[in-house]
């Protein structure tokens, strides 16, 4: 590995253009310069100086060192800027957060956008990624924090390297057109309530479709599933015709207008949202940032409005 002394030297030698001018700049003896050039020689295996007059230039090698070590120079600033942010708590730089997309959409879509006011010098990437990817993601270090889900009920398992603070309870409703039967009972539905009606519901396989299949359990009635939509707009597009109903997340749905009317269930469907980040990365205070302001407002999803009938959830 290049010695980060070293390189410095030769930057100096390479603007000053002899040995004892650079010496100077540094603080060092002629010497002392000349025993970094060399040692920088031997990690490269490549003479970097050569003789000319009373001077020393850049040999092409030299010239190729020295014209890369900005970026390394740029690069330990970054470092000392981080450690320094760390100790006095300012959120700086690059976050990279992954996370599924309705955590994106109801949790850290208002949440970076109340951020950016905050923390200006925090910059937050997001990748879409489901729980397992991202779990891989954080502890291999290409994400810094992720959002997940638990599955049927089940936290994700976690390697040790990796702590989680729960953040979010999701739960789900049936969303409806306003004039279709089910919107006018005035108390939480049940299994009886849904035979017979129609639905649009998320492929098998996803933890929605799962929600969906527990709502039939203690019933030999096969549900009418219309429709198989892995995106809930696009479901909320289907129920807005009025010929179908869907289970929808909170966090996934938009404000649904005065159009959709959502119902809650006796029996919750229910989801718990963790964040998940490195035990190495505890004392960050981007990630800190992130999870306060995740904490500090949760945004309600779908308001109904204008109407008496029924409960309203938001």
């Amino acid at each position: 590995m290049i010695d980060v002394g070293a390189l410095r030297a030769l930057r100096a030698v390479a603007a000053s253009g002899t040995l004892a001018r650079a010496a100077e700049e540094l603080g060092f003896t002629a010497s002392a310069v000349s025993q970094q050039i060399k040692r920088l020689e031997r990690q490269i295996g490549v003479p970097v100086l050569a003789q000319a007059g009373r001077g020393v230039v850049l040999t092409p090698a030299g010239q190729a060192v020295v014209d890369s070590a900005p970026e390394v120079f740029q690069a330990l600033e970054r470092c000392a800027e981080a450690a320094q942010s760390v100790s006095e708590g300012a959120p700086r730089g690059t976050l990279r957060v992954a996370a599924f997309s309705t955590a994106i959409r109801g949790l850290l879509a208002p949440g970076v956008a109340r951020l950016s006011t905050r923390c200006p010098d925090l910059r937050v990437l997001i990748t879409e990624q489901d729980p397992d990817p991202a779990v891989h993601s954080v502890d291999t270090g290409t994400a810094d924090l992720a959002l997940v889900h638990d599955a049927d009920g089940l936290p994700a398992p976690l390697p040790p390297s990796l702590t989680q603070r729960h953040m979010h309870t999701d739960i789900g409703d049936v969303v409806m057109e306003r004039a279709h039967p089910l919107a006018e009972i005035d108390r939480p539905l049940t299994a009886d309530d849904l035979a017979g009606h129609a639905w649009v519901t998320s492929p098998p396989g996803t933890v929605c479709h799962q929600w969906f299949r527990r709502l039939f359990a203690d019933t030999r009635a096969e549900p009418d599933v219309r429709h198989l939509v892995d995106d809930f707009a696009t479901q909320l597009s289907l129920v807005a015709s009025g010929a179908v109903i869907a289970l929808i997340p909170r966090l996934a749905r938009p404000p649904l207008g005065d159009g959709l009317v959502a119902r809650p269930l006796r029996r919750q469907p229910t989801r718990d949202v963790h964040a998940v980040w490195r035990h190495s990365a505890d004392a960050s205070p981007a990630i800190r940032a992130v999870l306060a302001e995740l904490t500090l407002k949760q945004v309600p999803r779908g308001r109904v409005s204008g109407s008496g009938r029924g409960p309203l959830v938001q």
